[in-house]
Formats: structure tokens, sequence, C-alpha cells
């Protein structure tokens, strides 16, 4: 059994991956002792940025291992993109200064007020999410995934993390936190960029 290890301490992001990989023969387990790494800075003004300079940097603690690292986020239409790459610290009140990520209620918060004039078929976004995997802090390759979807005006749901309460999914007709993990693979941002990156390891030597 091949065994990719995710650079992450979020264990939402661990279910989402691990419903992922189920149907294939890959174990998926965090990055031993992630929460003693130092941190990444994540100053880069694109996903794909972020999530490269995360999974290389990570995969040094692990040599020879396959280290796979995202960075994902909301990109709303009427709020210009935003929060984008600064979804995890939209409450902050400079999200782009931010050390640290806010918590999950106070983003959806600030997201409600945002949006508190925009009429409901005016809501549209997207999540991303891009995915880099490393080995011995280089680059092996990248993948992204999105879901379309609308902002409703209060959350509904109790899965999931982040943005899922307020992310409407029009395909299943429900919001991603009222999604099993494995519904949420199948359909999700994340889950769209981790099976393109299985497909990877199927192929990768």
């Amino acid at each position: 059994m091949r065994r990719i290890l995710i650079a992450t301490s979020n264990p939402g992001k661990l279910r989402d991956f691990a419903g992922a990989a189920a149907p294939h023969e890959i174990e998926i387990t965090g990055l031993p002792n992630f929460a003693s790494l130092p941190p990444v800075v994540e100053d880069g003004l694109t996903f794909e940025e972020n999530a490269r300079k995360k999974a290389e940097q990570y995969s040094r603690y692990a040599p020879g291992e396959i280290v796979l690292a995202d960075d994902s986020g909301l990109e709303v239409d009427a709020l210009n993109g935003a929060p984008g790459v600064h979804s995890a610290r939209y409450a902050a009140d400079q999200p782009h200064l931010a050390d640290e990520n806010t918590e999950d209620e106070a983003n959806n918060a600030r997201l409600l007020r945002e949006l508190r004039k925009v009429p409901s078929e005016k809501r549209a976004g997207r999540f991303v999410c891009v995915l880099a995997a490393a080995r011995n802090g280089q680059t092996l390759a990248t993948f992204r995934g999105t879901a379309e979807g609308m902002i409703l005006d209060s959350p509904r749901g109790t899965n999931g993390f982040g943005y899922d309460p307020l992310f409407y999914f029009p395909q299943v007709q429900k919001t991603f936190a009222e999604l099993s993990a494995e519904e949420k693979a199948r359909y999700s941002h994340r889950g769209a960029a981790f099976r393109q990156c299985l497909e990877w390891c199927e192929r990768f030597p």
C-alpha cells in the first residue's frame, strides 16, 4: 500500500482526504510531529504558490516520502474573488498581515456581513483547492479542483468546517456541511483535486 503524508493538523481536511482515498489502496496519514514543525509563511498571491511553498518545506522533514499540502479557499464573485487566499484569516482586521488563522465562526460572520446587501441570485462563488505533491523539497506535481455554488444568508448543517455551512451546492441541493465525508469527497473542490492526485500516484514510479 502506498502512503501519502498530508501536511496539515486540520482534522476536517484529513477526513476529506481519507474519504477520497478510501476506494484506492493508498494510506493517508498526517505528517509526523506536524504541530511542532516551524510554520510556513503563506504569503503567496495564489493558491498554487502557497501550496507549493508548504509542500516543499514540509517534505524536507520526511525524506523520501511524498508529502501533500493544499491551499484552498472561497472566491465570491460579488466580493471580487474575496476572501480568496485569505479565507482562513478573513475575520482579521488585515487578513493579509495576520499570522494566525481566525475562527471559522468569525470568518463566516464577516462573510455574511459583507454580503448582507447582495441578493441571493448574485451570491455565486466557488471553492478552490490546489494540491502540491513534493518529495525532498521539490514539487513533483500540482492539482486544481473547484466546486461552484451559492452563498446562503444563514448556515445549514453541522458537518464539515470553514465556510461549508454557508456554501450551497445546487447539484445535490445541500450545503457542504450537510454532506457525509464520502459525499463531500465526491463533490468538493478538495475531492476533485485529490482524485487527480490519486490518478497521478498510480502512474508515478
